[in-house]
């Protein structure tokens, strides 16, 4: 990075600092919403309980070599028998909505959209009832990761334009199952992982990456096509009678020119077409972007004029996952070892020229602390895409799984750190203009970290996975308790949570 514009990095750094000291919740607009995260795989366990089928994370956790630590989802944090103690536990520290994802094969055992499981259904319906029961607004998401199993094995999941149509089923049901008290849809969470680290990479389920060079780009071409049936069956039978709202959810790491050259600009901005462009270009314009066409060829699906009309039904909201950020250089011959970054040209770097990281480091190899990165991923999103209603739909931070005592993994300093850091900077966005409507911490408890299994902690609540997974807030729990409180002093109802989860 050159010196001037390390200069003004780290100008722009010093002044977020300044503002994470005096943040309280007056800096958001008095209708911003807090919530918290969480995905089915990932917490529920009950894998074969009240009729679920097997995912493709089934079958991935359950393949020798997979999982880091040789684990599995099937118990998780057992959250479907514990469902009431952790929306408790959401009320208590005064969350005012909770994120979490639909198991569609909890839904349609095996996905083949014959004939929905009533358990599943009910199932369901006893949170999203428990939510709102404790004034807790339901974000739902429909798809998280886990395919059902058996349309992996029988269509070839999402390399299968047909998934479009049993996905737009799925959607249908959840919407006339649970949208007289859900209105707030999610159709898809980073498709991007799902392509990249599913189809190209192959660390995620499914775990392929023998055509890396084709079928990434097959994959997310279905998913953007399975995303616009779901929000045009919405829109068309569902938007006018239950007034809700529909969105879908990317992620996006920074990328932070490496210098004031001019190359390292634009490989900067290909990384970030390459990320976000990818799935918001189609939606918002038609198309994929014109850097993607241009390097991929015939590599990238085209969209006929059927899939075109489809596209067109408008999202109301566009959920951002972000995590960290990265100094990008342009590089002509680039050693990536997959096809997906060897055709950005460029080197995705986490030092400053001298050595030194880009911010503290978490727990995963990938995740640094650098709060400056999401105000400007906002604006970029702001700018690029007409200023689109946005809520922060992931944000978040891991610990290491450790045999130190309990008191010492309760004091998660950094994490309290950076949730100040990242959410300063979303106040700055707010100010610049951009229209962001909420905000949701991942995650709320410890769980199942996919490749990484029980070896990484993100959540707000220490989970004991040793000693019956009982439920502990960490700092950073009392924190946001505590944030949530400086705008609900005169609340009697949020008094009355904050006691019961100080006694308990």
């Amino acid at each position: 990075m050159t010196s001037e514009c390390k200069k003004e990095l780290l100008s722009e750094i010093q002044y977020l600092e300044e503002k994470q000291k005096l943040l309280t919740r007056s800096h958001f607009p008095p209708d911003f919403v807090f919530g918290v995260a969480t995905s089915a795989y990932q917490i529920e366990g009950g894998c074969k309980d009240g009729g679920r089928g097997p995912s493709i994370w089934d079958s991935f956790s359950h393949t020798k070599g997979k999982i880091l630590d040789g684990s599995n989802g099937d118990i998780a944090v057992d959250h479907f028998h514990r469902y009431l103690e952790d929306i408790d536990l959401i009320a208590n520290l005064g969350f005012d909505a909770y994120r979490f994802s639909l198991s569609w094969s909890r839904i349609f055992p095996d996905g083949s959209a014959t004939k929905a499981n009533d358990e599943g259904i009910a199932f369901y319906n006893s949170i999203i009832n428990a939510l709102l029961e404790k004034g807790i607004q339901p974000y739902v998401t429909l798809y998280h990761w886990d395919l059902p199993l058996h349309l992996q094995e029988s269509i070839g999941g999402w390399l299968n334009k047909e998934i479009v149509k049993y996905f737009a089923v799925y959607a249908e049901t959840c919407f006339a199952s649970f949208g007289d008290r859900v209105k707030n849809w999610i159709t898809l969470n980073e498709p991007l992982q799902t392509s990249v680290n599913g189809y190209d990479t192959g660390i995620f389920a499914p775990g392929r990456h023998e055509e890396s060079e084709t079928e990434p780009y097959l994959a997310a071409h279905h998913q953007i096509l399975a995303h616009s049936a779901a929000v045009s069956i919405y829109r068309s039978k569902y938007k006018e009678n239950q007034g809700g709202q529909i969105g879908l959810v990317v992620d996006c790491e920074w990328a932070e020119p490496n210098s004031d050259k001019i190359e390292d600009k634009i490989a900067a901005g290909r990384r970030l077409e390459f990320q976000i462009g990818w799935y918001l270009h189609p939606i918002y314009y038609g198309e994929y972007p014109e850097v993607m066409r241009k390097i991929l060829g015939d590599r990238l699906p085209k969209f006929s004029e059927e899939d075109k009309e489809l596209l067109r039904n408008p999202i109301d909201f566009l959920g951002l996952n972000h995590y960290t950020s990265r100094f990008i250089s342009h590089v002509v011959d680039s050693k990536a070892e997959t096809y997906y970054y060897r055709a950005q040209s460029a080197d995705i770097l986490a030092q400053w020229e001298g050595g030194e990281p880009i911010g503290e480091k978490a727990a995963s190899e990938w995740l640094y602390v650098c709060p400056w990165g999401i105000r400007k991923v906002i604006n970029h999103i702001a700018q690029r895409y007409n200023n689109p209603r946005i809520y922060i739909t992931e944000n978040g931070m891991d610990d290491e799984e450790s045999d130190a005592p309990l008191h010492e993994m309760l004091e998660d300093k950094l994490r309290v750190r950076y949730f100040k850091g990242y959410l300063a900077s979303v106040a700055e966005a707010i100010k610049d203009g951009a229209d962001v409507r909420g905000y949701f911490a991942w995650s709320l408890l410890d769980n199942f970290e996919w490749a990484q299994g029980y070896t990484k902690r993100f959540g707000l609540v220490y989970v004991d996975y040793k000693n019956g997974l009982t439920r502990h807030p960490k700092s950073s729990a009392y924190w946001f308790m505590h944030f949530l409180k400086q705008g609900r002093e005169g609340n009697i109802e949020f008094q009355r949570r904050v006691g019961n989860l100080l006694l308990a």
